[in-house]
Order: structure tokens, then sequence, then C-alpha cells
């Protein structure tokens, strides 16, 4: 089993956000029936983004849902994805092997779209993107909220991971995110975007200098400036 779900909470509802109006797609695999909520761009799409959640919640997290409201206007196409352990409501997410082993079968439903797809996800969701992404052909993969490390264990990296994806990675980590604060990540071929005082769900203190809508205007403006400007392919 994974070992993301401890203190990683993520909302039910994703406050600052406006519910975006998504149509639902059944996918068999052989973990079960997955589930995608597209959100399509308005006319041709430059890309799909496909994003899974982590081990500790589902697509409403808040960060996944400003991504939906914010990202079809540029003409990006979010699925978000939800993996069969969800779907069947269970409360324990499986063993990474068999996460992937589902991503690979949702990936054709994703790539029947159209565009170039983009693999993505937060916590556990975006260590199954890096996992996959070469395989698969994924145009890049977008990485929020990277579980570097269990919280408190520097010494067990999966930074292997992310630097093993084999194509353009965006990490967007907030700066008190206990998984892995953005000076832990070591060099390489990604970029990294800080949500300072954030953590894990990017959720922001009281005390600090904006409110939760504007941290997650950092994510949804991030991602659509680097969506936007990866070549085309």
């Amino acid at each position: 089993m994974t070992t993301e779900p401890s203190g990683t909470a993520e909302p039910t509802e994703p406050p600052g956000t406006t519910e975006p109006a998504g149509t639902t797609e059944t996918v068999p695999t052989g973990a079960g029936d997955a589930r995608i909520t597209w959100y399509a761009a308005g006319g041709d799409a430059r890309s799909v983004l496909a994003l899974g959640h982590g081990a500790g919640g589902g697509v409403a997290a808040r960060d996944l849902r400003a991504l939906a409201a914010a990202l079809p206007a540029a003409g990006v196409t979010v699925a978000l994805v939800e993996q069969p352990w969800r779907v069947a409501g269970r409360k324990v997410a499986p063993a990474p092997k068999t996460l992937d082993e589902a991503w690979r079968d949702i990936w054709p439903a994703l790539r029947a779209a159209g565009a170039p797809v983009v693999a993505g996800g937060r916590s556990a969701g975006a260590r199954v993107a890096c996992r996959t992404a070469a395989a698969l052909g994924a145009r890049a993969v977008l990485a929020l909220s990277f579980p570097l490390h269990p919280p408190g264990r520097p010494e067990k990296s999966r930074a292997d991971e992310l630097l093993g994806a084999g194509v353009p990675v965006l990490v967007v980590q907030g700066g008190n995110d206990p998984f892995g604060r953005p000076g832990e990540f070591p060099p390489g071929g990604h970029e990294l975007v800080e949500v300072p005082y954030g953590d894990h769900s990017f959720a922001v203190p009281k005390r600090a200098p904006f409110g939760q809508d504007a941290a997650l205007e950092i994510i949804t403006a991030a991602a659509g400036r680097w969506l936007v400007a990866l070549p085309a392919g």
C-alpha cells in the first residue's frame, strides 16, 4: 500500500474556486473502472492536461478544481482522473504498480481527445505521472505537491522518479510542504514554482500576507504559462 494518506488530507470542497461544469466518462481498466471528468477547452484544444489525485483524497482537491476551472479558457482541456480504488469507494490506495497499470489503461481514452496529452497529478498522482510519462509518450508532466520524501524522512528520497520522467516537468510545491520543501529538490531537468506558505494541499495559514484565492492563482497562472510555452510536438 502507499504511505501517503497520513497527513495529506485534501479538502472535499475547493475554497476560492467556481465549480466548473464537466462531462464524465467511465473507463474500464485491469484494476476496475476508472472515471474521467472532462473540462473541455473552447474550440480546438492545444493540449489535454490529465490530472490524477493523491492517495489521501480525490479530484475535489482545491488545486485540481482550480486548474479545471481556469485552464480551458487558455485552450487546455483538463481531464480529472479518478483511479479505480476511489471509484469503488475504497479508503486506501493500492500499491504503486497497480496505480501505474490503471493509468496506462486510461491513457488511450485521454489520447482519443485528439490533442497532445500532458500527464500530471497531485502527490501520489504526480508520482504516477512521472513514472509512466516516457513510456506512454506524454508531452510533459505537471507535478503538484510532489512527495519528495515521507515527512521527516528525507533519506527516503523519491527524486529518482522525478528526475527519470524523461520529459519536461513543472513542479508546483508549497513552501511548507512536509513531503519536500522547494529548497530540498535536487537540480535537474525540471522547473519549480513555489507557493509561499503552502502546505501539502496548498493551504496557506492566516499569517500569510495573501489568502487562499491568491495561492490558487499562483498555481493556475504558473501552469497556464508553462503549458502555453511548451513546444508543439
